[in-house]
């Protein structure tokens, strides 16, 4: 696969947020392959890495055919945003992922900085924006919404279920002050229901936090009460930022993939079950077909680093 050159000046062209692009209809199902992007931990009032990593996102979501995007959070750093208005919307978000290949859906997790800000802001941008797909805090979709039968996304809100050894007690009091009592619970509880009524082939969870990592580590509280519903259910992977890097882990029976390098990179180490881990600014490709989940991490010039393919059944690598 050729490399193509980091076009600056199509990263640095700017649109009017919203209003400016036409409202997309729910596409028609289709049982075929089904292409889309991963990012996560980017929001940084467009600084160049941002802006490289959206130009190669840009270009490669045009070479797949992307359908959509899928957002592991920390959306906005340091402090998320303070309501639908605020300038952090147009500096880190719509003046950067301006090229038509980025104006699919984007359906987007919260993480633990985002609610440093007014976490429901993000929630209430999906009533104003034809492309910022958060429904509410945690949410499911597929089918009809997703344009195929082949997968079912759930997306879950992880900070209200990882103490605070994570990220500090700062972080801490500001995700339990925005945070009712026991909607830990509630979620998880949620999850497992929507997980059981589930028929697609496919199904993916994404979350902030990583389950299993070799950056920041494992978050002992997933692991006890997401890993395994994810292995009782057949989820075949789990997203998640959090970490700014890149890794392919393989636990059990299912596949642990972190996107979180959408704007910086930090360190990062093998561990038990790691497929491939780098610590460099960038993000993942999708094409799932009916048997195949077909995974590219590609840096911020959209070179491809590392390609695994999942088989649908089995979750072995094909």
């Amino acid at each position: 696969m050729p490399v193509l050159p980091l076009d600056r000046r199509a990263v640095l062209r700017s649109l009017a947020a919203g209003a400016a692009w036409p409202a997309q209809a729910a596409a028609k199902p289709d049982d075929g392959a089904i292409s889309f992007v991963a990012v996560g931990d980017w929001g940084r009032d467009g600084e160049p890495s941002q802006r490289a990593v959206a130009g190669a996102m840009a270009r490669a979501a045009n070479e797949i055919g992307s359908r959509f995007v899928i957002s592991a959070g920390d959306n906005f750093y340091p402090a998320g945003v303070q309501s639908v208005s605020d300038p952090h919307w147009k500096r880190s978000f719509e003046d950067v992922y301006t090229a038509p290949a980025l104006h699919t859906p984007w359906y987007i997790a919260l993480g633990n900085h985002d609610y440093r800000g007014v976490a429901q802001a993000q929630v209430d941008y999906s009533r104003l924006s034809h492309r910022w797909r958060m429904p509410d805090r945690y949410f499911k979709v597929g089918g009809e919404v997703l344009g195929t039968h082949l997968l079912d996304l759930f997306v879950i809100d992880t900070s209200p279920l990882v103490d605070g050894h994570n990220y500090g007690e700062m972080f801490e009091q500001a995700i339990r002050g925005h945070v009712e009592a026991r909607q830990d619970a509630r979620q998880i509880a949620w999850l497992e229901s929507e997980l059981r009524r589930s028929r697609a082939p496919w199904k993916i969870v994404m979350g902030h936090h990583p389950i299993y990592s070799g950056g920041h580590g494992d978050s002992p509280e997933l692991i006890a009460q997401a890993a395994p519903l994810l292995e009782r259910y057949g989820v075949q992977a789990y997203i998640n930022g959090h970490d700014h890097d890149l890794q392919h882990i393989r636990r059990g029976r299912v596949d642990y993939i972190c996107a979180g390098a959408g704007a910086e990179a930090g360190r990062v180490e093998p561990i038990s079950g790691t497929r491939y881990c780098i610590s460099r600014p960038g993000f993942a490709t999708f094409r799932l077909e009916p048997q195949v989940l077909r995974l590219d991490f590609r840096d911020l010039t959209g070179r491809v680093l590392y390609r695994a393919n999942i088989d649908q059944r089995t979750g072995r690598m094909a």
